[in-house]
């Protein structure tokens, strides 16, 4: 996954948020937002180690996200354009006044599905186009906004990442072997359902020729019969 943390928050109050990976993502997120000046531009990315911070800024709001240096600055922005327009759509109206993480039960899962969309389908990049001035943004390193000797490591454990990705495999998988137990009962039902019908016909044809059978011999045993009588007259 390319993009690997979000957030929205309000001010420094941290409204919702979502992790891909393990470590201090979290912390490091937070301590930009209480650094952030007041007055500061619309878009803005800092770097750090190998990754980069991407923010939206939108009035009192603020939407982050953390991704890999490598995964470039157009579709991060998009992920946060597009989470912006989700978040002020549901919660537009009471999110100046709420708490911190009242948002987080249910944006947070909306926060990792369309990181996931966004981090993996190639077709994000041409649905949410972010303006051309994306690509004249200036990526500073975090520590332009920190103040000497407030240096923070970023520790990030992808092993939650790969543990995610080896869930949504099993589950594809758990899906897929359900599907063809499903398939091969609905064969063994259909193979059932003919086979019955066979043995009902060959029950009845069993029966026919029982029949038959008895009718030949009382046929038989009348003429007999018949015979003796006339030989007596």
């Amino acid at each position: 996954m390319a993009i690997l943390y979000a957030l929205v928050a309000r001010g420094t109050t941290v409204l919702a948020e979502f992790s891909a990976v393990s470590g201090n993502t979290g912390a490091v997120a937070r301590r930009i937002l209480e650094k952030l000046p007041a007055e500061v531009e619309s878009r803005l990315c800092f770097s750090q180690d190998r990754y980069i911070f991407h923010i939206l800024r939108s009035d009192s709001f603020i939407f982050l996200c953390m991704a890999n240096d490598t995964f470039g600055r157009r579709i991060p922005f998009s992920y946060l354009e597009d989470i912006q327009m989700r978040f002020l759509k549901n919660y537009g109206k009471v999110a100046p006044y709420a708490p911190a993480y009242a948002m987080n039960d249910e944006f947070s899962r909306v926060l990792h599905q369309q990181m996931e969309f966004f981090s993996s389908n190639p077709s994000a990049d041409t649905l949410t186009r972010v303006r051309s001035e994306v690509r004249t943004i200036m990526v500073d390193n975090i520590e332009k906004i920190l103040e000497r000797g407030d240096r923070i490591e970023l520790l990030v454990d992808k092993t939650a990442t790969m543990q995610d990705s080896a869930f949504h495999f099993k589950k594809q998988s758990k899906r897929l072997r359900r599907a063809l137990w499903m398939k091969n009962f609905k064969l063994l039902g259909t193979y059932q359902f003919y086979w019955d019908k066979f043995q009902g016909f060959i029950d009845r044809v069993d029966i026919s020729i029982i029949v038959y059978n008895s009718c030949s011999l009382l046929w038989r045993s009348y003429f007999a019969f018949m015979q003796i009588l006339t030989c007596l007259s």
